[in-house]
């Protein structure tokens, strides 16, 4: 369930900061760029226990519009087990998606200036075109890169959410490991994660010669 966890919270978070960071770098300096960058500040500081706390309490305690806990395995029922893992998805996602918009507006402002993006402009393409077709295009070699690394730190930093939200998986193992004092069980757990943080960051590498044939491995 980490993994399910983990890449919903990928989703989310790049549904949420690709668009705001393509945004803000092509309004660069006005108010639609202050804006998202005092969310990616806000996104930052907030610890994701703390947001977990919040959604627990508005969302799911005053609202009810979404289950405080517990969860149901997909065999069972989709859109319960989706119920079930919006909210902690959702505390996971906001920190990364605040991360992941500094990146992209970076990365988007830095392509900005290149020649072949004056050259798409001069030949009378639309801005989001420009934008989405070269920028983004051009732009994902550092994207990519954070996003592995995020990935390898949410594996870790679902210890306290799935314990917060009880969801089965290795973070809540993790956590009942190390209470009962089981080093066994502990080691092994953080031997899969040394291993899926190392596996990862390898298929990034990879990657990256499929984004840009200059820099593809012989």
């Amino acid at each position: 369930m980490t993994l399910e966890l983990t890449a919903l919270t990928i989703v989310l978070g790049l549904v949420v900061s690709i668009p705001l960071g393509i945004l803000a770098a092509g309004r660069h300096g006005t108010w639609i760029d202050l804006a998202a960058m005092q969310f990616a500040q806000l996104g930052i500081s907030i610890p994701s226990f703390w947001m977990a706390t919040i959604l627990i309490i508005i969302v799911a305690a005053r609202l009810g519009w979404l289950p405080p806990s517990g969860f149901i395995p997909v065999r069972e029922s989709l859109r319960g087990n989706l119920t079930h893992m919006i909210l902690p998805s959702m505390s996971l996602a906001l920190p990364l998606a605040a991360v992941m918009t500094r990146v992209v507006r970076s990365a988007v402002l830095e392509v900005l200036n290149q020649d072949y993006m004056r050259v798409a402009k001069a030949k009378g393409l639309a801005n989001r075109q420009v934008l989405w077709r070269h920028g983004l295009k051009n732009a994902a070699i550092p994207i990519l890169t954070v996003i592995g690394l995020e990935m390898g730190y949410l594996l870790g930093g679902t210890v306290l959410i799935e314990e917060m939200f009880f969801v089965p998986g290795l973070g809540q193992l993790t956590v009942r490991s190390l209470l009962n004092r089981d080093l066994p069980v502990l080691q092994g757990v953080l031997l899969l994660y040394s291993a899926a943080f190392v596996l990862i960051n390898l298929i990034v590498d990879l990657l990256y010669g499929q984004l840009d044939p200059r820099i593809r491995y012989d």
